[in-house]
């Protein structure tokens, strides 16, 4: 699928534009081919030293998260990358918690099987990283979630070494506590005991972590 695509094939008379580029955020495109349809980032755009530094960094590490997880129901699946510098992904149909918030209430079961997800994606060694951000999180039309972006995700094999992998626990819990933060906008009556403590409550030895892991997050998003 895609297999003729090229980076030259990226304009208006072949794609459609859904967002253009910024200076740090790359061009964002939806194509069809053959009645399926995939969104292209695409940092072609943007400046040329950010382009062959973060942007080629990113797509390689987006691309790596994408394969790693591929045939994963949830995760958008891969189709090509395009010169280093675009990669080709599924379209996933839906709406963001942010499109949907105050708008209408999530399905039964939504929490649940958003769990679940993040559970099947731990389990093949993938930390999201970013799922608090609401845009990360999709509710598709098929009423199931789906997680998006994973620019800025890391893998166990990266945080393997004992304080890297302390680290790495904490990003696994932060990515279930984004599942707290969404059920406490979206149905706080949904929140057990245990999920609000372990959403407000930090050890010592979690702030230390929470404080490495905030400026390594910000650095992740940063170049995201």
């Amino acid at each position: 699928m895609f297999d003729p695509l090229n980076i030259e094939d990226l304009s208006e008379d072949r794609a459609v534009l859904l967002r253009p580029p910024s200076n740090t955020r790359p061009a964002v495109w939806l194509i069809e081919e053959d009645g399926v349809r995939a969104v292209i980032k695409d940092f072609m755009a943007n400046g040329f030293f950010y382009r062959n530094t973060f942007g080629r960094f990113l797509v390689w590490r987006e691309a790596k998260a994408l394969r790693r997880l591929k045939g994963l129901k949830g995760v958008p699946g891969l189709f090509k990358v395009l010169g280093g510098l675009s990669l080709v992904i599924e379209e996933i149909p839906g709406s963001t918690m942010k499109q949907v918030q105050n708008k209408k209430r999530l399905p039964d079961g939504f929490f649940d099987a958003l769990k679940a997800l993040v559970d099947r994606f731990h389990e093949k060694g993938m930390a999201h990283c970013d799922l608090k951000k609401a845009e990360n999180i999709l509710l598709g039309e098929d009423g199931r979630p789906y997680v998006i972006d994973w620019a800025a995700s890391i893998s166990r094999n990266e945080f393997c070494l004992p304080l890297l992998n302390m680290i790495y626990r904490r990003f696994l819990k932060d990515d279930y506590d984004a599942i707290t933060k969404r059920k406490l906008v979206h149905s706080p009556e949904l929140v057990s005991p245990e999920e609000r403590n372990a959403y407000f409550y930090q050890s010592m030895a979690e702030r230390v972590i929470r404080a490495f892991r905030d400026r390594l997050r910000a650095l992740l998003k940063k170049v995201a």
